[in-house]
């Protein structure tokens, strides 16, 4: 059962933005595809901004989850919780500000994540092709 995790912040809105880039670009490292951030802040009241990411392989897809921790450890950053499993095809980091969603092709299509937050305006992460 998912644990009910109270998120407070007295930092302003915009600091999440700084972070979004570096998971997007901690994600590019890992050469996963179709890297999208959204600023959802005034569509939920959950995170500002939602990054999505696709993974093509299993190692690929626990050498991003294990890269985004790891790194955003090393600037004293680290996830509220962790949810989904590898098997599963979906894994959700929550930075509180920030909610990481690492699919597998397959369930990111089944899900269609990025359909469901069309309206909110993407973040343009400025990532090498």
């Amino acid at each position: 059962m998912p644990k009910l995790v109270k998120k407070t912040s007295n930092r302003p809105s915009d600091d999440f933005m700084p972070n979004t880039l570096r998971i997007g670009s901690i994600i590019a490292d890992f050469k996963a595809k179709d890297i999208k951030a959204y600023d959802v802040r005034g569509l939920t009241l959950v995170a500002d901004a939602f990054v999505l990411c696709t993974a093509t392989s299993e190692p690929q897809f626990r050498a991003v989850i294990n890269g985004v921790r790891s790194q955003m450890r090393n600037i004293g950053v680290k996830p509220l919780n962790v949810e989904g499993a590898v098997h599963g095809g979906w894994t959700i980091l929550d930075y509180s500000t920030i909610i990481v969603h690492v699919f597998r092709e397959e369930a990111r299509t089944f899900y269609d994540l990025d359909g469901l937050w069309a309206d909110a305006p993407e973040i343009e992460l400025d990532l090498e092709p």
